[in-house]
């Protein structure tokens, strides 16, 4: 069996960065009406004056405009370094539509689009980006920069993970070790943004938390997005009848009527769920539960408020 994308919206657009443009500008005229009034969003090619540094590169006529004090930014200037790191196994492609699109979409398809997003918010702010992607190793790994060459490089990778995959093809889940090898790759401070459902094959949960404790081991700030949705996979919301539940990375079969597991499945998630908030905060990462139903401004926020608390 194969599914298909909606593409209406990239041949309406025209590519995933313009739509990307759109969702930020979108998301960006919200905070401006919003008690968030205040964000440097607005400023792509400025930053305010520190008091001491050189004037000879302060704009005076917005000076004169706004009476404040910005210094013109160039493109080698980089404020701030970001590696996103996406989830691509099989699990990730849940559920399985018929028709996908930036409305109804799958988690792999919420994470590119988000991931684009906030691609186009670091290019406003003439910050470096990197891309990583695993499953059950690691398939990409670059730099961050924040040329617009490498940014649209980036756009490709993002846009070939919007062509679905066959059933047939099994992608497991080994975030552990990719985590860690990633980690490693990452040689310079860093704002870390994973986009992961966390349902990762290794039978030691441990492992895994120890990869996440890596990265904030290497001095990196993390935000970890954790892809779900909501009402099939954690409140367990089905009808009440026989259902045919397959493992997307195994294969594996269970037939079931949702009602007669309900309860030992919500109680069972609850607790993995509730663990790994809980090692996120011993950790010092930040935890965002991301639903796929809910758009992007739950994760344009939170990135914004770190960003903003960072640098």
């Amino acid at each position: 069996m194969q599914y298909s994308i909606d593409k209406n919206r990239l041949q309406q657009y025209g590519s995933l960065e313009f739509i990307a443009r759109q969702v930020v500008e979108g998301f960006i005229t919200g905070l401006h009406k919003s008690p968030f009034h205040g964000f440097s969003v607005e400023f792509a090619e400025h930053r305010l004056y520190n008091t001491g540094e050189s004037t000879k590169h302060i704009d005076w006529k917005l000076f004169g405009r706004t009476d404040r004090l910005f210094v013109k930014r160039y493109e080698e200037e980089t404020n701030l370094r970001c590696q996103i790191i996406i989830d691509n196994s099989s699990s990730m492609y849940f559920p399985v539509k018929e028709r996908l699109s930036l409305d109804n979409p799958n988690k792999i398809i919420f994470s590119v689009y988000a991931a684009a997003a906030i691609i186009a918010m670091l290019k406003k702010q003439r910050d470096a980006v990197g891309l990583s992607l695993f499953s059950d190793e690691v398939e990409l790994h670059t730099d961050a920069r924040s040329t617009t060459a490498h940014q649209k490089h980036l756009y490709t990778h993002l846009e070939k993970l919007l062509m679905p995959i066959g059933v047939d093809v099994r992608k497991k889940t080994l975030a552990a070790d990719a985590l860690h090898k990633i980690s490693d790759n990452i040689h310079k401070r860093s704002l870390v943004i994973i986009f992961s459902d966390m349902f990762d094959n290794t039978a030691k949960t441990n492992e895994l938390f120890s990869a996440l404790q890596h990265l904030r081991h290497n001095k990196h700030e993390v935000i970890l997005f954790h892809v779900i949705d909501l009402a099939k996979e954690i409140e367990f919301d089905y009808e009440n009848r026989p259902y045919k539940f397959i493992d997307i990375e195994s294969g594996k079969e269970l037939k079931v009527n949702p009602n007669e597991i309900r309860e030992q499945y919500v109680t069972q998630l609850s607790l993995i769920k509730n663990e790994l908030k809980l090692r996120c905060g011993q950790y010092r990462i930040d935890y965002v539960e991301a639903d796929i139903n809910k758009g992007f401004d739950q994760i344009l926020l939170p990135y914004m408020l770190k960003r903003e608390k960072l640098y």
